[in-house]
């Protein structure tokens, strides 16, 4: 019987060890644990969590790869606790998104023109940003774990200690709903493709799908996983497939294809290994390649899902002996196409940050068009307002061919204006003082009102 080999664009895909400078270096990390992923990236920039007073965090631009120096290179500080986690704005490369555990969410914007030292290399004043743009409370505990919505501008789903879950309207500084009957911590949360729901994973072992719109529940897994491990979910696109990491019964860790139709029992069972650490999926919407990271594991495993039986299809692995401790994917519009990158992963360990360059080898030099399909541009596919009224939409796309490309490759800055204390304030005492004028005028010329 002849041995048939799978057709797979990306069965070769691999990645090699970046060189020593090539890799980002100097962290002073923070010590907290809990499920998050420890570092974030946009198109421009990649963020994680230092030790220090104010909840420090470092901001490191992608082109600048070497040693991080505390007083001379960029940081955020406002927060009166440590950071436990942060993500990118979708649709602003510089707009960063941090939970502390001050109990508080705070949006941040990168200045296009920060620069930490002069041109002989000097520090200058105010290499650390301090001024957010919006604090955004409600919270009465850390909260532990925050996602933008893929497809609504400035929409960010977030948990907490206090075990509720809630929607925010960062623009309009306010709540768009809340779920406050969580019995357990959440340990994972994420958007569907449409940014229509959300899912979260907990201690009890339910996996809890949520209309993000009213804040409830829809459906849910009970049991997902048998064992006490952390447990990680996806979407995995627009397929209408879900998939959860965690562990057995006996502690074996193992991953789970769910049909969102029918969450009576997995489609599909992977075994993966029996090491303790938890294992974080990445998952490429664009390419249908999944990344699974372990805390604690040097190698990576790479699958490629398809939307038939048995779902995933095992890749070459990245092979090493560091251990992770977190890792990120950074958008599709910020890889290196000519080279055939196909993915860019952030490599987080104890001692730097590894970028790690996912490629399909090719021996053309020319845009590989079936490597890289459209992939979600920096735009918002409605607002805030049309999403809440109903409004579903997939994410907007963009090419990545460099010759139809009109983006800055980093994605354009968005104007942001926050309705804050303050400037709910000034527009009142505007609008007191535009009364009074007019009443003056009214009595001026003896009109009653």
């Amino acid at each position: 019987m002849a041995f048939k080999i799978r057709a797979s664009k990306y069965r070769h895909i691999f990645a090699d060890i970046p060189k020593p400078d090539e890799v980002y270096q100097g962290f002073r990390l923070s010590t907290v644990t809990g499920d998050q992923q420890y570092i974030k990236a946009s198109a421009t920039y990649f963020a994680l969590a230092l030790a220090g007073g104010g909840g420090p965090i470092a901001v490191c631009r992608h082109d600048r790869p070497g040693r991080f120096e505390h007083g001379k290179s960029q940081m955020v500080s406002g927060h009166k606790g440590n950071v436990l986690d942060m993500d990118w704005n979708p649709f602003d490369d510089s707009m960063l998104a941090t939970a502390s555990e001050d109990t508080t969410i705070k949006l941040w914007s990168i200045p296009d023109d920060w620069e930490p030292t002069d041109e002989k290399g000097n520090s200058k004043s105010g290499t650390s940003l301090d001024t957010s743009l919006v604090d955004l409370q409600g919270h009465m505990k850390k909260v532990t774990l925050l996602r933008f919505n893929p497809t609504v501008g400035n929409v960010i789903a977030s948990t907490s200690g206090d075990h509720t879950v809630k929607v925010w309207d960062a623009e309009k500084a306010e709540e768009i709903n809340s779920y406050n009957d969580l019995p357990a911590l959440v340990q994972d949360l994420g958007w569907d493709v449409r940014g229509d729901n959300f899912a979260t994973s907990s201690k009890d072992k339910v996996v809890r799908f949520f209309d993000a719109r009213t804040g409830t529940v829809a459906s849910s897994i009970e049991g997902a996983h048998g064992g006490s491990k952390s447990m990680k979910l996806t979407y995995l696109g627009d397929s209408g497939k879900f998939l959860t990491v965690g562990a057995s019964k006996i502690s074996a860790r193992e991953v789970k294809i769910w049909d969102l139709k029918n969450l009576d029992k997995p489609l599909h069972v992977e075994k993966i290994d029996n090491a303790a650490g938890v294992i974080m999926p990445l998952y490429d919407n664009d390419t249908d390649v999944l990344f699974l990271c372990g805390k604690g594991d040097g190698n990576i495993r790479n699958f490629e899902f398809e939307d038939k039986e048995p779902f995933i299809f095992r890749l070459n692995d990245f092979r090493s002996t560091d251990p992770t401790k977190g890792a990120c994917l950074i958008p599709k519009r910020g890889c290196d196409v000519m080279n055939c990158e196909t993915a860019r992963l952030l490599k987080l360990n104890s001692k730097y940050v590894q970028p790690l360059s996912f490629t399909v080898p090719r021996k053309s030099d020319t845009f590989q068009e079936d490597l890289f399909p459209d992939c979600p541009a920096p735009d918002a596919a409605h607002t805030a307002e049309e999403w809440v009224a109903g409004s579903s939409k997939l994410p907007v796309k963009m090419s990545l061919n460099p010759a139809m490309r009109n983006d800055n490759k980093g994605g354009q800055k968005k104007k942001f204006t926050a309705r804050t204390v303050a400037s709910v304030s000034a527009e009142l005492k505007e609008a007191n003082e535009r009364i009074k004028f007019l009443e003056d005028k009214l009595k001026e010329n003896s009109i009653d009102f």
